[in-house]
């Protein structure tokens, strides 16, 4: 029981300190940023521009704005995007593109927090931009072909606050932040639970076995031993979980700056895992109903991130 409850409070103390001192700070600004940016239409302005561009690979205007919020938000903020495009009358064959790209791309709760961690964040939102497009693409024509192109009355007008004041920018701000808070603080369960259970299984020595039986196949096709834990972690609780693991490692000494840069920030770090699908198909029931072929483009998107990061880091 001594042994549980030591693990228990450890795994506390790191969610926590994860939690409200990296993921919290970050996600306080680049919310702000972003909701400022989002109030002044200069986001507006940058999606109206895009759009016509990125509609061949079977991208809309509300498209290209859930492609800002994955990479600068959180992987949770396309959501709403994706409820407006399915409530609004997209076909379900942009509807399966545009959550293909999002399921892709790099979710910036992760990215932007591990980029305190020695994570390169701007390789990172570059190789998540193609790995995007390209998923999109493989869904709109390739696994979602099948799927209704038909498209109704589509309505692509951003609604969101405006900042014309003083008072407008503060209640701007005040709303990023507890959206922000909201986000930090949504993650530690997550956390304290996949930490609680690292932690255990590592004192049980349950890991070092697993890594012992698996290391000589990775070897063999070149892969890094040391990812076993922070895969399984993350395609079991989520990307949030899978950076407390890394982050453990990294203060350990088993995982080191290159580790992060290497395959598996294209491997690890996008929602494409139970915790993510569950979150993004909440959106509607016709976001739900694409997610196979989505979730095949992804996979795809996916494979090119991985492919680039092994090629420049």
């Amino acid at each position: 029981m001594d042994l549980l409850i030591d693990v228990i409070l450890r795994a506390g103390r790191s969610a926590v300190e994860l939690s409200f001192f990296v993921l919290l700070p970050v996600m306080v600004v680049m919310l702000s940023l972003m909701r400022l940016l989002e109030a002044r239409g200069v986001l507006d302005w940058v999606v109206a521009r895009l759009a016509p561009a990125l509609r061949p690979v079977g991208l809309t205007g509300l498209g290209v704005f859930a492609a800002l919020q994955i990479n600068f938000v959180s992987f949770a903020a396309p959501v709403a995007t994706l409820a407006m495009m399915d409530q609004r009358g997209a076909s379900s064959r942009h509807l399966a593109a545009t959550l293909a790209m999002v399921m892709a791309m790099a979710q910036a709760n992760v990215s932007m927090p591990m980029a305190a961690m020695g994570l390169h964040f701007g390789i990172v939102l570059g190789w998540s931009l193609v790995g995007g497009l390209v998923a999109a693409a493989a869904t709109y024509y390739g696994f979602g072909r099948s799927l209704s192109a038909v498209e109704h009355t589509l309505d692509e007008t951003l609604q969101h606050p405006v900042a014309e004041s003083a008072k407008g920018i503060l209640d701007v701000i005040n709303r990023a932040g507890a959206e922000a808070f909201k986000i930090a603080v949504g993650a530690i369960p997550m956390l304290v639970l996949s930490l609680t259970v690292v932690l255990a299984l590592r004192r049980l020595g349950a890991l070092d076995a697993l890594t012992t039986v698996l290391s000589p196949l990775l070897l063999a096709i070149g892969a890094d031993p040391t990812l076993i834990l922070p895969t399984l972690t993350k395609y079991l609780a989520g990307g949030t979980a899978m950076m407390g693991v890394m982050d453990e490692m990294l203060r350990a000494g088993t995982a080191s700056a290159a580790t992060l840069n290497g395959a598996s920030a294209g491997l690890l770090i996008h929602p494409l895992d139970i915790p993510g699908v569950a979150v993004l198909i909440s959106a509607g029931r016709r976001v739900a109903d694409v997610w196979k072929p989505a979730a095949l483009g992804a996979a795809i998107g996916i494979l090119v991130r991985m492919a680039g990061h092994t090629l420049i880091g």
